[in-house]
């Protein structure tokens, strides 16, 4: 059964800094791109970060870039999520969700087909 968890969310005060994990299980994600997704309450849920299978092509939504960085290590099958300087308008439940084939890194919904359950990342002093 294809299954994507996250996990590594929880709380932290501005300026933190946490390491989200996007773990999947029924298939191999080293022939995917990833994507991160985050929906704060009463949001539209938004694009932070996509990493191709490559490793090599990836993107970030201009509101963390220089902040976040995306990772994958396909050995252990699961996308990382290095988030720093983090700000209490990063407080959101993130998603991570796998991406269509020969789809490029955007951040479109419809590209993605497969999502996981959510973790939620709470920044606050």
């Amino acid at each position: 059964q294809l299954q994507l968890v996250e996990s590594g969310g929880g709380w932290v005060q501005p300026g933190g800094s946490l390491r989200l994990s996007c773990a999947a299980s029924g298939f191999s994600l080293a022939y995917y791109g990833i994507g991160w997704f985050r929906q704060a309450p009463g949001k539209e849920r938004e694009g932070v970060s996509c990493i191709r299978s490559s490793g090599t092509n990836t993107n970030y939504a201009d509101s963390v870039k220089g902040r976040f960085t995306i990772s994958r290590d396909n050995a252990k099958n699961t996308v990382y999520l290095q988030m720093n300087s983090l700000k209490p308008e990063d407080t959101a439940v993130y998603y991570c969700a796998v991406l269509r084939r020969f789809r490029l890194c955007i951040f479109d919904r419809s590209e993605y087909n497969y999502w996981g359950q959510g973790t939620q990342v709470t920044v606050s002093s």
